[in-house]
């Protein structure tokens, strides 16, 4: 927290400009990742599952501009407003484009609630995650940004791995959803790479105001955050994996950090 005070005593009106100018792209890039999917599904351009994963695979990937924020207290309003826009995509909603966002991202787990439930416990994950970082460990942004990517790409990925190349099922019968080997080794191995791409560009190559990591360190909090990644989605329900895979991930390997 003193270390959030000490940037907003020093913020500047040249700052809030800067972070205007990010909080405008950044609001830019989500409205089109939404909007987008919603169209094509509307055309029949696409299926609800492809749109769904659209939207999943880049509206989160908005979380990539918070570490640029001079003042990142902005991307906790910004990822705020995605939650409650979320929370209010339902069936039965009076603002058309939120049903319409319902009708075309809803999947069959779903229909019981009227909701959307995954996408509410991604948005509640990138808004909890971003708000203690921000407010506790603001030069270590790169741990949240690890776990957010990995449920962005490697939970979009995997499935669609073990769809089409899914031969060895290996998922626990109460996860609600068919997980196979071929689609966890998906997971891991985009979850390592993703880990290793953030942790050397925010933590290394360009670490802005983030806290420096060696490559060694780098290369195994990489290692050790999609291992655990890998085993928390396999053993997660469906629908909640949005919110164990990141929220677990993230409090581990900072966990570890801090002990070492």
């Amino acid at each position: 927290m003193s270390m959030l005070s000490g940037i907003i005593e020093n913020y500047t009106t040249a700052d809030f400009l800067q972070d205007l100018a990010l909080i405008g792209i950044a609001y830019g890039y989500i409205t089109l990742t939404i909007l987008i999917p919603v169209y094509l599904k509307k055309k029949d351009l696409v299926s609800k599952f492809v749109a769904r994963k659209i939207v999943h695979l880049f509206a989160g990937l908005v979380v990539l501009i918070v570490p640029f924020f001079i003042l990142p207290l902005h991307a906790v309003f910004i990822a705020l407003t995605m939650t409650v826009v979320v929370f209010f995509s339902a069936r039965d909603s009076s603002v058309k484009q939120l049903q319409d966002l319902y009708e075309s991202i809803g999947e069959e787990a779903e229909e019981r609630v009227g909701r959307l439930q995954g996408p509410f416990h991604y948005s509640i994950s990138i808004t909890l995650l971003i708000t203690l970082f921000v407010l506790f460990a603001p030069d270590r942004l790169y741990f949240p940004i690890c776990g957010i990517l990995i449920m962005i790409v490697s939970d979009t990925l995997a499935p669609l791995v073990g769809r089409k190349y899914g031969k060895i099922k290996i998922s626990p019968a109460y996860t609600g959803s068919q997980r196979t080997l071929e689609g966890s080794l998906t997971f891991l191995v985009s979850a390592f790479v993703l880990c290793f791409a953030a942790f050397s560009y925010f933590g290394l190559i360009n670490s802005i105001n983030q806290r420096a990591l060696t490559l060694e360190t780098i290369f195994l909090y990489s290692l050790l955050t999609a291992a655990v990644g890998t085993v928390i989605e396999l053993f997660s329900p469906s629908t909640w994996d949005d919110l164990t895979v990141p929220i677990a991930t993230t409090i581990f390997i900072y966990g570890l950090a801090m002990i070492t």
